[in-house]
């Protein structure tokens, strides 16, 4: 495999900025994030945060996955709580 993009003559320095962006991207996976994911980037397959956690995308899942298990047990217990209704207090004296 060539680890050169094609754009890039082999013993040359880097003809351009656009080689240079690809052969990052292609063989070390640095990739500039834009937007709210300023200061993020890739290492590897892992997510690095501007502050250096580290998160898989394995453990991405599983705190999806719970955030959307969380999301059905709250509508479960609103439309249970809708359909059973506040508690009624009946005063006696």
């Amino acid at each position: 495999m060539n680890s050169l993009p094609p754009c890039w003559p082999k013993g040359q320095a880097c003809p351009n900025e656009c080689a240079a962006s690809l052969y990052e991207r292609e063989i070390y996976n640095r990739a500039p994030m834009h937007g709210p994911w300023a200061g993020w980037r890739m290492a590897g397959r892992e997510l690095v945060s501007p502050d250096g956690d580290r998160i898989t995308p394995e453990r991405l899942r599983g705190l999806v996955w719970r955030l959307r298990a969380e999301a059905r047990r709250d509508a479960a217990r609103a439309a249970r709580e809708k359909r059973i209704g506040a508690p009624v207090f009946i005063r006696t004296d």
